[in-house]
């Protein structure tokens, strides 16, 4: 039977899907739209299916904040090309408004959630069929705070979500707190919250270090903590030498802004 421009349309709306493909799934369904819709669906499952084995190391990486609620969705693609298109950059907008209007708390529970019907795993997976490549949700980070604030990177390959514990801090004052996280990658908010293992790990290097100079054995402890301590500062959020002004840390800077950071997320698609 003859398909119309108009359904090829509806469908291409409803589901994402390219005009040929749109046309195709109609005429094999006799223009039901639902019967396409399904084949559309089993091509994307299909698809994916077969990609399951490739590296999805591109995508897109967008956060955004609502009623004290940060999230950060990161879809994974192949390619750079489909990374930047329209529709792929939509998707993972629609995800990420999603997740913070349900305020989801976890990967699972977003993969798991309905958009329209369907699930978001469904969503990726249909867009998989589109495009002709390997797509997943890489990650998704959420935080809650009397403030939050994002920092998308241009390029959307990194982003950064930070929480404060005042309500209202001065947009300017979070988004660099939220810049300071891009662009210095610390390891923890402060030294208390730095994993065991790292302090360990940081610990014997400066040991071995100091071995390897000659330093006596009786000392080595006591120059390894020093290390540690520059670790510290080098590496932790609130420690930090603040980017936008070097004769600071971010703790001092924060305090004078009347800014406490609880927590940050950073997401970055692109090795640091």
């Amino acid at each position: 039977m003859a398909v119309t421009m108009e359904e090829i349309k509806k469908l291409r709306t409803m589901t994402g899907a390219g005009m040929m493909d749109c046309k195709n799934a109609l005429a094999e369904s006799n223009g039901d739209m639902e019967k396409a819709i399904e084949l559309i669906r089993k091509r994307g499952q299909a698809i994916a299916a077969k990609r399951s084995d490739r590296e999805a190391s591109e995508g897109c990486v967008l956060a955004d904040v609502k009623d004290g609620f940060a999230a950060i969705v990161a879809v994974k693609c192949e390619t750079d090309f489909v990374a930047k298109n329209a529709d792929f950059v939509a998707l993972t907008k629609n995800i990420l408004d999603a997740a913070l209007a349900q305020k989801v708390a976890s990967k699972d529970a977003l993969l798991a959630m309905n958009i329209d019907g369907r699930t978001v795993a469904d969503l990726i997976t249909e867009r998989s069929g589109v495009t002709g490549e390997k797509m997943e949700l890489g990650y998704y980070e959420c935080l809650n705070g009397a403030s939050c604030v994002e920092y998308i990177h241009p390029g959307n390959k990194l982003a950064t979500i930070v929480s404060f514990s005042e309500a209202g801090v001065e947009r300017q004052v979070a988004r660099d707190v939220a810049m300071q996280v891009a662009a210095m990658n610390p390891v923890a908010l402060n030294r208390d919250e730095v994993p065991a293992d790292i302090k360990a790990k940081e610990l014997e290097i400066g040991r071995e270090k100091a071995r390897e100079e000659g330093k006596p054995e009786q000392i080595l402890d006591r120059i390894a903590e020093g290390r540690l301590n520059k670790f510290f500062q080098e590496n932790t959020l609130i420690e930090q030498e603040f980017i936008k002004d070097n004769k600071q840390t971010v703790g001092a800077y924060c305090k004078a802004n009347h800014a406490t950071p609880t927590a940050f997320r950073r997401v970055n698609l692109n090795q640091d």
